[in-house]
């Protein structure tokens, strides 16, 4: 009995003992292996945002109101394909019209009234060098008859010399003598008459073409107002037209219609009212944004990222890859822009749809457990540091 009792105590604490080295070792080895963790994994670190939305390459366009009016017809509908340059809204442009009408009347008679008084002018011009070369021949004509007398008068001169050397000499009469001076004087009396008709000529020509000029004058004048007046009124109808332009509402460019303004036939809309929003086809892209202190310095063009559309629980739909393409460097509200481009074959049960809003999470950076303990437990230190301390 007590041989037995001896050897059972001694079984007893030979296995406790390898117990315990079994279970040391397997200590050991969790503590290796969770140091190895600790030491050589890779922890990947997020930053995360819940404002992200997807958005077209292209920024979208607002239709606006041009103008302030009436309006007459409508053709907004939520989801419509529209072409750059369509038509959309028409505004009430009656008034535009009618002054538009009386202007295109006002020009249309401005137009002959110019020919008239240019056939006018050039009547004038032809009549007067009629009349300048009529003059001109009258006046050679009685150049001529000047000259012609003028020699008749130098002949009687000479020959009233001759008779009064003959009378002197007694071969001829008082009577005869005094015949010849008078012959004289009539010659040259007539000679003076064709001078002060030649002038009279002269002056009357230049009083003729004074008065042609004046018409002339006027009627350039005339011409000038007309010309002025046509060019006005091409201007008041190119204004009309731009104004009656600005009722028309057009599409700024080619897309869908993600969102309308109700519009009633009849009612007023202000200049500058934002009508519908027009998205243009193209890639979809995220866009979202981060606080400054999360963006700057760490979310760089490359990162991979991960965005869940708030929609689509990702439980049910999955989630769609993305990856960095562009961060802002400025501060805008208080947050940075970050773009990102979407994986195209992820989550293909997920439509791309500009607008739909949801969460973004892209991964900043990849540490081991260690560095990350470090990390906090430096940030730790220097909060605990940075705290003003109180006085007793």
């Amino acid at each position: 009995m007590p041989a037995s009792f001896t050897r059972a105590v001694r079984s007893l604490e030979a296995d406790g003992f390898r117990r315990s080295i079994l279970g040391l070792l397997l200590v050991a080895i969790l503590l290796g292996v969770w140091a190895a963790w600790f030491l050589r994994a890779h922890v990947a670190r997020y930053e995360v945002t819940n404002e992200a939305r997807l958005e077209v390459d292209q920024a979208a366009s607002l239709l606006q109101a041009t103008a302030s009016g009436r309006t007459v017809a409508s053709r907004l509908a939520l989801g419509a394909m529209v072409k750059a340059g369509e038509v959309l809204v028409e505004l009430d442009a009656n008034p535009q019209r009618l002054q538009l009408a009386q202007a295109r009347a006002r020009l249309a008679t401005l137009a002959p009234e110019i020919e008239a008084r240019s056939q006018e002018t050039a009547a004038e011009e032809r009549a007067r060098a009629a009349e300048r070369q009529a003059a001109g021949a009258g006046q050679d004509q009685a150049r001529a008859q000047v000259r012609e007398s003028q020699a008749r008068a130098a002949f009687s001169a000479e020959d009233v010399e001759r008779l009064r050397q003959l009378f002197e000499a007694g071969l001829i009469a008082e009577r005869e003598y005094a015949r010849g001076k008078a012959d004289a004087k009539g010659t040259g009396a007539a000679v003076e008459g064709l001078q002060l008709a030649l002038t009279r000529m002269d002056r009357e020509q230049h009083t003729r073409d004074s008065e042609r000029e004046v018409r002339l004058k006027k009627i350039s004048q005339e011409i000038t107002s007309l010309e002025s007046q046509r060019k006005t009124t091409e201007a008041e109808i190119e204004r009309l037209q731009y104004q009656i332009e600005l009722r028309r509402v057009r599409a700024p460019a080619d897309g869908r219609l993600g969102e309308v303004a109700i519009l009633r036939i009849g009612g007023v809309v202000k200049e500058g009212e934002t009508l519908a929003t027009v998205v243009p086809s193209g890639t979809v892209k995220v866009v979202a944004q981060f606080p400054p202190a999360a963006a700057l310095g760490r979310i760089r063009p490359g990162q991979p990222a991960r965005l869940r559309l708030d929609g689509f629980p990702w439980a049910q739909y999955g989630s769609l890859g993305a990856t960095v393409s562009q961060v802002g460097s400025e501060v805008r509200d208080g947050r940075v822009r970050v773009e990102l481009l979407l994986d195209p074959h992820s989550a293909a049960r997920i439509p791309r749809q500009h607008g739909l809003p949801g969460s973004v999470e892209v991964q900043v950076e990849s540490l081991s457990p260690a560095a990350l303990a470090l990390r906090a437990a430096g940030r730790m230190i220097g909060e605990s540091t940075r705290a003003p301390t109180q006085t007793p």
